[in-house]
């Protein structure tokens, strides 16, 4: 499968990276918003990690404009805010999974998954 990290903190997304390579998927890497807006107009995915709090475009705005595209592709959001308000917000906006902060790589792994196994079959739009 192919996934897109979208993260700024570079320990982080390389951790996930790793992870991810290592479970046996092509993952590519995005560190801000505008490289991950450049990847999401030009590469499928069948999985975004995306961390909110991003330079240039954050990530609620990244989502807000997949979603406006139609692309269904899973989002797995990323981040340290815990505030129930701000999980259903991103949730509403088109997240299908939610993260908080410091987070287990294992759990990471099974929440992917978890996004992988239910969105089987479906196809994002053709770019």
């Amino acid at each position: 499968m192919r996934i897109l990290v979208i993260e700024d903190a570079e320990d982080l997304a390389d951790a996930v990276v790793d992870s991810l390579r290592g479970l046996g998927h092509a993952v590519d890497w995005a560190a801000d918003g505008d490289e991950a807006d450049e990847l999401l107009h030009t590469e499928a995915y069948q999985l975004i990690i995306l961390d909110v709090m991003l330079p240039g475009p954050d990530g609620q705005t990244l989502l807000r404009q997949l979603r406006r595209r139609g692309d269904r592709t899973p989002v797995l959001v990323t981040t340290a805010r815990s505030q129930i308000d701000t999980k259903i917000h991103l949730l509403d906006l088109g997240a299908d999974d939610y993260i908080v902060k410091p987070f287990d790589l294992r759990e990471l792994e099974a929440r992917c998954r978890a996004l992988l196994r239910r969105s089987h079959g479906m196809a994002s739009p053709k770019r």
